[in-house]
């Protein structure tokens, strides 16, 4: 099917919010205001891909203001060139998905004692989220050497504003690499730690 009607798009686009439990509250409120500002039902779960440019305006405003005054918040995301994956990649995707998460996010929880996922299940499958908290657990424990454990809880995005947070950021990250349109992504790029994968 054409692209854009049906068919497949160029990139994969996983993005991630590390938040202090503590600190959790900062962020929901950014998705809180935008509900309200832009007079939006809080009944209907507002998506990445339905933001107008004005609410991209104000939520990559927010999410700056955020990271610039709790740099223990992070956002990381990484992104894979769909067309360089080998065919036998390709086939299982939730190993893909599983690598993906583990590049981009080992690195930056292995200073932790306790870690809790809420991954997204429109992209992390039930079937498939054992294997993804097993596959993390083992970097962690058997190729990092830490002692870093892992708890995964299912949330549905619609009862998580921090779930619908992290789209958006994810939607706007995948928009400059699929569409090229950079201005919301190079607000947050400075404050993002950003990958590639099969970009060559």
């Amino acid at each position: 099917m054409p692209y854009r009607y049906g068919g497949s798009s160029k990139y994969l686009t996983i993005s991630f919010l590390l938040v202090p439990s503590l600190k959790k509250k900062y962020s929901k409120r950014i998705v809180k205001k935008l509900y309200t500002k832009f007079r939006i039902d809080p009944n209907h779960e507002i998506k990445g891909a339905d933001l107008d440019e004005d609410q991209r305006d104000f939520l990559t405003d927010e999410i700056v203001k955020l990271l610039t005054k709790h740099t223990d918040i992070q956002l990381l995301s990484i992104t894979v060139k769909k067309a360089n994956v080998e065919p036998h990649i390709k086939a299982d995707q939730n190993k893909l998905y599983n690598y993906m998460i583990g590049l981009a996010l080992i690195d930056e929880i292995c200073s932790e004692n306790t870690v809790t996922l809420i991954p997204d299940p429109r992209t992390i499958k039930i079937k498939s989220g054992n294997s993804l908290l097993d596959y993390l657990q083992i970097s962690l424990w058997f190729v990092k050497k830490v002692k870093t454990k892992l708890i995964m809880q299912t949330v549905h995005s619609n009862q998580s504003l921090n779930l619908q947070l992290i789209d958006m950021v994810a939607h706007i990250t995948w928009c400059m690499y699929e569409d090229g349109r950079l201005k919301h992504a190079k607000k947050l790029l400075p404050y993002m730690k950003n990958k590639e994968l099969f970009f060559s």
